[in-house]
């Protein structure tokens, strides 16, 4: 299969509603294919998710540009992933921002992921197993955070962890549909905007929900 081809195809199809070329170019740079199981890898460039095992899944390239697109990032960032997956998207953060910490709750697919990432030559990533807290305080605080998991509400555990000016995008709703949510920290309120409906994963976790 020309993979090339398939990911200019993608890229092509994106373009009509993501206007940040930034984006569009990180996107063009990492191969999906290299994110998904072998018996997936001919659909690694269709327009959606696709599941990677342990009833988990790498999401839509849509959703994954939208909600790389609302961070505004800009090359200088420090970013925070809550739920490291497959990678892919934390290979996209690693293309745009100075550094990024990404967490996962799940062991093999924190190592599977730093496998690839490793591989592919990606030097400014951190992956951390979930501990405790949601996210990964140690480090905080973050320019900007992507959850890539739905949760019941926005954690506060989470939003602590954001700089004054930092952006946070994360699915908020029931287990089985979700809105998007883009939250901007300023020094006395958060703005919010609504993103659309979505549909992800559970977050699991203190703050979120239970197993």
């Amino acid at each position: 299969m020309d993979f090339a081809a398939e990911r200019a195809r993608l890229i092509e199809h994106l373009s009509s509603e993501i206007k940040d070329k930034r984006v569009l170019a990180a996107m063009s740079r990492v191969p999906r294919e290299q994110f998904v199981p072998p018996e997936s890898r001919h659909l690694a460039y269709e327009d959606m998710p696709l599941p990677i095992g342990l009833e988990q899944t790498i999401s839509q390239p849509f959703i994954i540009a939208l909600m790389t697109e609302a961070l505004e990032l800009k090359g200088g960032e420090k970013v925070l992933e809550i739920g490291t997956g497959s990678g892919y998207q934390t290979a996209i953060l690693a293309e745009l921002a100075r550094f990024v910490v990404s967490v996962e709750r799940l062991a093999p697919l924190a190592e599977s992921a730093k496998k690839v990432l490793d591989s592919l030559g990606y030097r400014n990533i951190e992956i951390h197993l979930a501990g405790e807290t949601l996210g990964w305080p140690q480090q905080a605080p973050y320019d900007a955070i992507i959850v890539t998991a739905g949760a019941p509400r926005v954690p506060p555990e989470l939003l602590a962890q954001l700089a004054i000016g930092g952006r946070m995008v994360i699915p908020v709703g029931s287990r089985h549909l979700q809105e998007l949510y883009k939250l901007t920290r300023r020094r006395r309120k958060v703005v919010t905007k609504n993103l659309g409906g979505c549909r992800f994963v559970s977050l699991i976790g203190k703050g979120a929900w239970e197993e």
